[in-house]
């Protein structure tokens, strides 16, 4: 139960605000989206026909119109094979053009896209397969269905278009049941954070180097880039030295990506000679940023603007960002909430101002697939309970500090671990760092880090708890540190498995 929610102020921020209208149900939508995602596929095959859609890297090219055509003669594959209008169906595929051809063709059919995890275990993926009801799975090896073009033309922006599965921490995937309008509110949300179009009205083109099975993949780049008319470059696997390459040969203004991925390009010797300067856009997130990383990607590409965000499966992607003049100097903060947004804060600590995050708007979930329980659980009068733990600025910037589950009660002192593995993000020689509870007989809980170091480093445990003071209280501050060679325990989703983690560490003596 909640008490009376009041949506966060907007403070100053600073996105357009134009063409939106507060419904009834007290949701903001925009004005005049195209009704489904065929339709606005279909939009840009009348205008622009011969524009480049889809470029695979070291493949095929192909235009809007001969997208269409292929997605067309995939859906009329599936509706010859017995999928129907509403179906489930399974895309188990790498990064590529046919990822692509699978997901509009089963739009085209009528049928709702199941993304699967590639990096999922055998045995989730049987569950993701048989918890969708899917009636039928594009795998790799096998062509795609191929029959008499078919695209069905009624879909409605409330329809179910895809389910994507979530890789939580514990327990099976939820799948997240993402509507027409949902995707494309999204897509909407991306533009106006991202001040598109860019300089000269050039349409963007990106290079998608995340699995597509991913909302940043799907929804923030090819789904976006697609609404914008533009073209998506896709990595099939990531490739340091080729992304540097491809962003030259394919003039690619348009960039999204982890924090990691910047570093490691920023590093990689061929970075010197890479040619960049197209570059008009840089986003980021998905993990803490140090605000020294910040400094390095804006100076490495001094011609673009900068772009943290913040999102989640059940958003469709982007929830917050923060606008380039903010990002080297607000570099701990996720941003402003997208336009159509509203966001509030449930159980507020008295003393810190962090509550858990709320969350609604039309490019939100519409519950988890197959789980009444869970998605009971979640929403709470039409609100989305995010799990996030959060703090807002009166200017309306927000500050995401923990995960619900993963505070630490340090004797009635709340300490959120995302808090201190931002502040671990510029650590020396710190790879990997996850923070988490060590029980405690008299303060019931007391901070613990655990780091896998640099390889082939010399690890100071001093000099990393030095680097603390001075920017978080000192009961925020581990007592316990355990170092480990092997890396952190992670699901298919690349987030750290804290119950393992507590498993697997054995602490020595605090100390202090």
């Amino acid at each position: 139960m909640i008490g009376t929610i009041e949506p966060l102020p907007r403070g100053e921020n600073p996105f357009p605000v134009h063409g939106i209208t507060r419904g009834a149900d007290g949701i903001a939508r925009y004005d005049g989206l195209p009704a489904s995602l065929p339709a606005m596929l279909r939009g840009f095959v009348e205008r622009t026909p011969t524009a480049e859609a889809i470029v695979e890297a070291g493949g095929e090219r192909v235009t809007y119109r001969e997208l269409w055509e292929r997605a067309t003669r995939v859906a009329g594959g599936l509706r010859a094979r017995g999928v129907d209008r509403g179906d489930r169906v399974a895309i188990c595929l790498p990064n590529g053009l046919a990822w692509v051809e699978a997901f509009f063709g089963t739009l085209l059919a009528g049928a709702v896209a199941v993304p699967v995890n590639t990096r999922f275990a055998q045995p989730e993926v049987d569950y993701v397969l048989t918890d969708s009801g899917s009636s039928f799975a594009f795998v790799p090896g096998a062509a795609l269905p191929d029959g008499e073009p078919y695209a069905c033309d009624d879909l409605a922006p409330d329809d179910l278009a895809g389910i994507f599965y979530t890789s939580g921490t514990t327990g099976f995937p939820k799948g997240a049941m993402t509507t027409h309008a949902a995707f494309l509110t999204n897509c909407e949300n991306m533009l106006r954070s991202l001040q598109l179009p860019l300089a000269g009205g050039a349409a963007p083109r990106t290079l998608i180097s995340v699995p597509l099975f991913h909302v940043t993949g799907c929804n923030a780049q090819l789904l976006t880039v697609m609404y914008a008319g533009g073209a998506s470059v896709i990595l099939p696997a990531l490739d340091i030295g080729r992304l540097l390459r491809l962003i030259g040969e394919e003039r690619i203004n348009f960039l999204v990506t982890v924090p990691a991925v910047y570093a490691l390009a920023i590093a990689n010797p061929a970075f010197a000679t890479a040619e960049v300067s197209s570059v008009q856009r840089v986003g980021y997130g998905g993990a803490p940023i140090a605000p020294a990383l910040v400094h390095r990607i804006k100076a490495a590409f001094p011609q673009a603007l900068v772009f943290n965000g913040f999102g989640m499966t059940e958003a469709a992607s982007l929830m917050t960002s923060l606008p380039d003049r903010f990002a080297a100097d607000h570099a701990d903060s996720v941003g402003f909430a997208v336009p159509v947004l509203d966001l509030a804060l449930d159980d507020v600590d008295p003393h810190s101002g962090a509550g858990e995050l709320l969350a609604r708007g039309p490019n939100i979930t519409i519950g988890y697939w197959n789980k009444p329980e869970a998605t009971e659980a979640a929403f709470v009068d039409g609100w989305l309970r995010t799990g996030d733990v959060a703090k807002a600025a009166p200017n309306g910037l927000i500050y995401i500090v923990d995960r619900v589950k993963d505070m630490i009660c340090r004797g009635g002192e709340n300490v959120y671990c995302v808090e201190v593995e931002n502040a671990l993000a510029g650590a020396p020689n710190v790879a990997e760092a996850a923070v988490i509870g060590v029980p405690d007989d008299v303060m019931g809980e007391k901070v613990g880090l655990v780091v896998v170091p640099v390889p082939g480093t010399t690890f100071d445990v001093e000099a990393v708890i030095a680097s603390l003071r001075g920017t978080l209280a000192d009961f925020k501050i581990p007592q316990f540190v355990a170092v480990r060679q092997a890396p952190l325990p992670r699901n298919p989703g690349g987030k750290v498995v804290k119950p393992l983690l507590r498993k697997e560490t054995v602490w020595g003596p605090p100390l202090r």
